[in-house]
């Protein structure tokens, strides 16, 4: 048997020999860092990641503190109500001074910081390669406590996810590796900052895993679980074991009818949610697309931020508190416990939250939206409960229950995180028997949602830059097929010194489109693709050039039984137009082994039979 081509050697797995040119992507040719080292740094992740979120919730009592009691020093429970300002009226302007120290921390340093956080997470794993400026991390910080301690009202685990995703990225980018595995330490920073934020760690990994993860897979789960294990720990060493809200008794569902109606009134409660969680993902792009009108950031900042200095105030002259200023816990507290009440009431202080969080994010804020949802459902979750009492139904209903329920139905249905609403929810409150009708209220919120607006509160905010990202995560069930099952088998041998057009001149070639195979004594030397239909009328028998003038010598090896995925890799790091599938054979590979070859329009076939599994039931 002749010995194979320099082609074959360069290029066939059974040379083993590595390929010869690097892939299209810069950091394509940086050999992957080991998991061992992976999870190390995970490890360093989780660690910084946790101290970071007991600083963080640090910073924001100092300037809460600072700013609304005059008082120095950074304890600050968020679920009790902050008491009356001695600055009396003037508290109104508190939020307008934070917002200008805000919008020159973020305009000046890091314009990523502006906002909820989590979209530019996103775009960064998607459309970055996982690259985050360090700068992102301290500016984020900064700007977000400044935000929160002045009264602006958003949430704290947003920044806290940009900042462990910056920090992941950051050691991503000093430790050289490819762009898979530094988005694998980014989705690990965000997992371990909500982690951490909450005293959620499955909640943090589901995360990580629903929205931040493209794959998910043992090399992908093992670092995102390790850092956040590590940052959930810290959080605790420092906050303490207890879950984030105190939660009365609840009474448990049976398995009556009764409790199956009762079921049934949660599933309606995660349809009213729906719409409001619409109605939040709608508003927050109604007033940035109102407050892009003021030229001047600063002056438009610093009107969102009055209005929402004058509804705090005012709720405080007129019902005692300030309800909806920072991250809103006590206001959740008191309505799971019970010390909250009044259809009205509650209503009220739902359209303020909502009307306040889109002020103070629309106008160029710094902060999240999760405990902003939070605090919409719980209020709405306990007004359904209220009107159902009202109604003197035969029922047991529970209106800590529905406000819980409505906090999962809210979060789940703004962001899109099913999974990560109901765990987390479930952490929040340790109460097993909140998870059914959780996991209910949470699909039909969702599902309403989704019918009105396709994209979440996340992804509308990249959409609208014209980044499109995944609606769910597909296993890409053709990258486990044999190469046998996906190649071509209709392959054309031709010795490589035959003239082209003797070729096409052959009746088993008229008007058909074949994969050829060209090969000499030395081995194979080439492939083509020939659409024999277009060019039998321009190429007369014995024309020349011959099939070795034409063929493409970058081509690649592969055997009968590789996985595709393997294939593909292969195809794209050699730039392979072709792969040429063998049987196994002991000796030397020879044209007469060649059984089929993959082309891209066989991948491309592959991976659209592969999306009609899912797309069916669209």
């Amino acid at each position: 048997m002749p010995p194979p081509s320099r082609s074959d050697r360069r290029t066939s797995p059974i040379a083993s020999a590595a390929p010869s040119a690097p892939g299209p992507q810069p950091d394509d040719d940086i050999a992957p860092v080991g998991l061992v080292h992976l999870s190390l740094i995970a490890v360093a992740i989780g660690i910084v990641t946790g101290f970071g979120a007991v600083f963080f919730r640090d910073l924001i009592g100092l300037v809460h503190n600072a700013g609304f009691l005059g008082e120095f020093g950074y304890h600050f429970d968020a679920r009790i109500f902050t008491p009356p300002s001695p600055w009396g009226a003037l508290v109104i302007l508190l939020p307008v001074l934070g917002g200008l120290v805000l919008t020159f921390l973020v305009n000046r340093y890091a314009p990523e910081a502006r906002g909820h956080g989590v979209p530019e997470v996103m775009d960064a794993i998607y459309y970055r390669g996982g690259v985050i400026r360090p700068i992102v991390a301290v500016v984020k910080s900064l700007a977000s406590a400044i935000a929160i301690g002045t009264g602006a009202s958003v949430g704290r685990e947003g920044p806290i996810i940009q900042i462990g995703s910056a920090l992941g990225s950051t050691l991503g980018q000093l430790i050289r590796m490819p762009p898979g595995q530094r988005i694998i330490l980014v989705a690990a920073g965000s997992g371990a900052g909500i982690a951490a934020t909450f005293n959620t760690p499955i909640g943090g990994v589901m995360f990580a895993v629903e929205l931040m993860m493209p794959e998910v897979s043992a090399r992908t789960f093992l670092p995102v679980a390790i850092a956040t294990g590590l940052a959930t720990f810290i959080g605790r060493f420092f906050f303490g074991p207890q879950p984030a809200f105190t939660v009365p008794p609840l009474t448990p569902l049976g398995t009556d009818e009764s409790s199956a109606l009762t079921l049934c009134l949660y599933s309606v409660l995660g349809m009213i949610i729906g719409l409001a969680a619409t109605a939040f993902v709608r508003g927050l792009v109604l007033l940035e697309d109102l407050f892009e009108r003021i030229p001047n950031r600063y002056l438009r900042h610093g009107v969102g931020m009055a209005l929402v200095g004058v509804m705090m105030y005012g709720l405080l002259r007129t019902f005692g508190h300030y309800f909806i200023e920072g991250v809103g816990y006590a206001t959740i507290q008191a309505l799971l416990l019970g010390h909250l009440s009044g259809a009205m009431l509650l209503l009220l202080l739902f359209a303020c939250k909502l009307l306040a969080t889109t002020l103070s994010l629309g106008s160029g804020s710094s902060g999240g939206i999760f405990s902003p949802s939070l605090f919409m459902g719980a209020a709405i979750g306990a007004v359904f409960a209220e009107v159902l009492g009202a109604l003197h139904l035969p029922l047991i209903l529970d209106v800590p229950s529905f406000a819980m329920v409505g906090m999962g139905a809210m979060v789940g249905g703004a962001t899109g995180a099913a999974m990560t609403a109901v765990t987390m929810i479930f952490e929040m409150t340790r109460d097993y028997n909140i998870v059914l009708p959780m996991i209910l209220a949470v699909a039909f919120s969702v599902g309403v949602r989704r019918v009105l607006s396709q994209e979440s509160i996340y992804t509308l905010k990249i959409y609208r830059r014209g980044h499109v990202l995944p609606k769910a995560l597909h296993a890409d069930m053709f990258l486990v097929r044999r190469a046998r099952e996906v190649m071509n088998t209709d392959v054309a041998l031709a010795p490589a010194d035959l003239p082209f057009g003797t070729f096409l001149a052959l009746p088993e070639h008229s008007g058909r489109k074949r994969d050829v195979v060209t090969f000499d004594e030395h081995g194979i030397v080439g492939t083509l693709e020939v659409d024999t239909s277009l060019w039998q009328p321009f190429q007369p028998p014995g024309s020349v050039p011959t099939l070795r003038d034409l063929a493409n010598q970058t081509y690649t090896l592969v055997h009968e039984n590789d996985i595709v995925y393997d294939v593909i890799r292969r195809m794209w790091h050699m730039h392979a137009a072709m792969a040429l599938v063998v049987r196994a054979s002991a000796g030397p590979t020879t044209p007469r082994d060649v059984i089929g070859v993959i082309t891209k329009e066989q991948v491309a076939d592959s991976v659209a039979g592969n999306v009609d599994v899912y797309a069916s039931g669209d």
